[in-house]
């Protein structure tokens, strides 16, 4: 039983700060300024979200490709992946140092971290 304490009470420390370390993005400009530049990277995946409101790359050799626009302090998006389309919806966004996360249906849903990469 102490041992089983002694493991919650380390896994909810060490799970609060990686949490706790996101920032949320508030305004487009600030949005623009962390991805201008940069490729969004996770396994299989590389993005562009370019600050004139397009997204451009590759998930698991499909083409990416969308739109996107600021609304009400979140990132919406329009999203095509190998001809298909993923549809419409709206994230909140969240940084911390080279990530940022993506978080679907307005902070509700589930999310994405991407690393942040100079072009």
């Amino acid at each position: 039983m102490f041992l089983r304490l002694i493991f919650f009470t380390l896994s909810c420390t060490l799970a609060l700060p990686a949490f706790a370390d996101f920032t949320t993005v508030k305004n487009e400009a600030q949005f623009k300024q962390i991805v201008a530049g940069k490729t969004l990277t996770r396994p299989l995946i590389k993005l562009q979200v370019s600050p004139d409101g397009t997204i451009s790359g590759k998930g698991l050799r499909w083409p990416v490709e969308g739109i996107w626009t600021w609304q009400n302090g979140y990132f919406c998006r329009d999203l095509y992946w190998g001809g298909s389309e993923l549809g419409y919806n709206c994230q909140e966004v969240r940084v911390h140092g080279g990530k940022i996360r993506f978080t679907s249906d307005r902070g509700k849903g589930d999310f994405a971290d991407f690393r942040l990469r100079s072009d």
